[in-house]
């Protein structure tokens, strides 16, 4: 997959332990608006997804990861890679941690199931959203995100889902089809 971006923090030891951390992200859009995980806990918008697990390929844990987060089903026919955006920082356990998010844009069924939640999603509140690029951009760029025990990661999770939304909105996934 191609990647479209990269977040390189530098804040990292250049010649350290490694740890790579391949993830997915949904893209899904239906009538001009996405589906995210609202965090409610800290109040922001971000695209679902997660960690790809060992036996799993990556549209495997794209459709595990949104019907866990969102309680919706991927249509697996409608899968398409989207790009790969790359992000760098000193990290929890390794001197350099690397995650690599692969992006899909993908469709989903109107039937919702219960949520499967991790427990730190839970304690914070996750939970699906139909909502316009512009309010989530909105939202995450001007509310208080502060009570975040590590608010300069979130700061950074932020930024990446600002980024993406501008994107998708310059690229017209928005606009209405005649």
């Amino acid at each position: 997959m191609k990647i479209i971006k990269e977040f390189d923090y530098k804040d990292y030891k250049v010649n350290g332990t490694v740890g790579i951390r391949p993830s997915v992200r949904a893209i899904i859009i239906r009538d001009g608006k996405l589906a995210l995980v609202y965090n409610e806990k800290y109040d922001y918008y971000a695209f679902a997804g997660g960690g790809i697990e060992d036996h799993e390929t990556r549209e495997e844990a794209l459709i595990r990861e949104i019907r866990e987060e969102l309680g919706l089903n991927v249509i697996p026919a409608s899968i398409k890679e989207y790009g790969l955006v790359v992000r760098k920082e000193k990290g929890s356990f390794d001197d350099l941690f690397i995650q690599e998010n692969y992006y899909f844009m993908c469709e989903v069924s109107s039937d919702h199931i219960a949520q499967q939640l991790d427990d730190y999603e839970e304690a914070e509140l996750y939970g699906l959203r139909w909502i316009t690029a512009e309010e989530a951009i909105e939202t995450n760029k001007t509310h208080d995100h502060s009570n975040q025990e590590d608010s300069e990661c979130c700061e950074r999770l932020i930024e990446r889902q600002i980024w993406m939304m501008n994107r998708l909105i310059s690229e017209g996934w928005f606009k209405q089809k005649s």
